[in-house]
């Protein structure tokens, strides 16, 4: 106790001697903002995060104990329920699929064969919501990077049919020229959930990603974890899928090649380029998995503050945090921590998300527009809550000004920068700017841009329907250490805590340099609540389509 109080005490010390906003920041809002603090933060993670919660994997008593909580703490700040229902929790439809994976996968060559080993070699889900998913004597091509974009032009199909057949694929996307794709900033072509969306449409009957930990941007262990147990779906609504989905380690990927007298790297180079075709990798696999399929429920928990300009009120900012995480780890030995707790992933989001609805609170008027704040479900599952949330917004898109996704928190101190992922999409950009600069602080692109994570949170979803988004991340460059210390943190926490039972919560975070990015997602929402005109995508952006459609929607009713 006496150590966290004295970390308490200089947590607050170093927020009171961080320099004052101003510039955009009015009175009002540097006042309100007051309300997000340390202590706040801290509280609600212990609970969260906590073993009572057993996980909050989707549907489980976790689950609704973690809804329970956000929507309880939103009516305790004055706010009203926002589910279509006129409740707190918009139900969100789930299928619960419990596969049993063999022990083995069997590659075969004419006579010769090879064994892979289930956990350590690759990893197996159902591609169909079925009692059972089949590949039958099927042959294995390689397709490169698996993406047909027309844009770039760019197909490593090339019309060769693949139906019935596995296809093999390397993650990412092209990176080697800066002049193809985006170089080394990885695109939605380079995500698993494309890949795999892919495969369904070309036919293909099993789809397998070849991992390395530079192109997944995480180390097999992750792999292990989100691809076990029971994984969760929205209703199947008729899209094509493959029948099996896979991802098998480098080495038993360079051995099933072998096997077919092929040589991986060299295929591998060869799907550099534009004028790549699939090749046959001359080995053929079965392979059957039976699944228990139920049909689930589990919720996004919705709140708002209504805005007090009468014509710009139908208009909202819409704050979103993920508030689920793996649940209990099965087959876990005795003795061992089983729980999934989820602390920076994402029980600090769905905090900072509350602290903000608190500052929120504050405020002596509402902002011109409403406010909507979402907890939502299943993201660790494929973004599954915000998916839902997208297809049956409060609002029509078009007149949802902005979404702020909240992701993890910094727990390592305050940085002189700040990281804006997708930098340079929308107009959201000056704003932020300016905002971080009344910090002291300056905006930095992804620091990681090979990791793709503007297409791995929630945001992604309310951009594919129109809507601007800002998602941050944490700074790097932190205050009073070393050059390169952020990044050791960071990357360090992901290859030993991301998404394991160790992420819990720990009395000796550092939450100054969280409070001043929650306070910055406050201000960001309030300028944009308050603002004569809304945001927009820049002209060339990928989403901007979708934005003119939401309003082109809404001028045609």
């Amino acid at each position: 106790m006496l150590i966290a109080a004295a970390l308490s005490l200089s947590t607050l010390l170093t927020i009171a001697a961080a320099p004052a906003p101003t510039g955009p920041v009015t009175a009002e809002e540097q006042r309100a903002a007051a309300a997000i603090t340390p202590e706040l933060l801290r509280a609600h993670v212990k609970f969260l995060a906590s073993d009572l919660l057993e996980g909050r994997g989707p549907a489980s008593r976790g689950d609704s104990l973690a809804r329970e909580y956000v929507a309880t703490e939103l009516e305790a700040l004055g706010f009203q329920p926002g589910a279509p229902d006129g409740g707190w929790v918009q139900k969100v439809p789930l299928v619960g699929i419990m596969p049993k994976i063999p022990d083995t996968l069997t590659v075969r060559s004419g006579a010769e064969k090879i064994d892979l080993v289930y956990r350590q070699d690759f990893m197996a889900f159902p591609g169909v919501q079925k009692p059972e998913a089949r590949i039958d004597d099927a042959e294995l091509v390689f397709v490169g990077y698996g993406i047909v974009a027309p844009e770039y032009q760019w197909d490593d199909y090339k019309n060769v049919d693949v139906r019935g057949k596995v296809i093999v694929m390397m993650n990412n996307d092209p990176e080697s020229d800066p002049n193809l794709f985006a170089g080394k900033t990885r695109l939605w072509y380079g995500r698993w959930d494309y890949k795999y969306e892919m495969a369904g449409k070309k036919g293909a009957a099993g789809a397998i990603l070849i991992h390395t930990t530079p192109s997944a941007g995480y180390p097999w262990q992750v792999v292990q974890t989100s691809w076990a147990g029971e994984k969760f779906e929205l209703p199947y609504e008729g899209e094509a899928r493959a029948q099996i989905k896979m991802w098998a380690t480098d080495e038993a990927c360079h051995k099933i090649a072998a096997l077919g007298g092929k040589d991986l790297d060299k295929l591998r180079a060869a799907a550099e380029k534009r004028d790549f075709v699939p090749v046959s990798l001359g080995v053929r696999m079965s392979f059957a998995l039976e699944s228990a399929i139920v049909q689930k429920e589990s919720g996004n928990v919705v709140g708002w503050l209504p805005g007090s300009d009468p014509k710009l009120k139908e208009q909202i900012v819409l704050y979103t945090a993920h508030h689920d995480h793996f649940g209990i780890k099965e087959g876990a030995k005795p003795g061992a921590d089983s729980i999934y707790n989820g602390a920076l992933d994402n029980a600090s989001g769905v905090s900072a998300v509350l602290a903000v609805a608190r500052a929120y609170a504050a405020l002596p008027k509402p902002p011109r527009r409403s406010v909507y704040f979402a907890s939502v479900t299943a993201e660790e599952q494929g973004l599954l809550g915000s998916a839902y949330l997208a297809k049956h917004p409060p609002v029509p898109p078009g007149r949802i000004a902005a979404n702020i996704n909240i992701d993890g928190a910094n727990i390592w101190g305050r940085t002189s920068d700040l990281t804006m992922i997708g930098l340079g999409k929308s107009t959201l950009d000056p704003i932020v700017v300016a905002l971080a600069k009344s910090q002291g602080r300056v905006v930095k692109p992804d620091q990681f841009p090979d990791r793709g994570f503007f297409y791995r949170s929630d945001q992604f979803n309310l951009a594919k329907i129109g809507v601007p988004a800002a998602y941050f991340s944490g700074g790097t460059d932190f205050i009073g250490r070393p050059p390169g210390w952020g990044r050791e943190q960071i990357e360090t926490w992901e290859a030993t805590h991301y998404h394991q039972p160790s992420d819990e919560y720990r009395d000796d975070w550092d939450l100054s340099g969280a409070v001043e990015d929650v306070r910055l997602d406050f201000w960001l929402g309030s300028r944009v609540a308050n603002a004569d005109a809304m945001p927009h995508w820049n002209p060339g952006d990928e989403f901007e389509a979708a934005r003119k459609k939401a309003v082109a929607d809404l001028e045609a009713h």
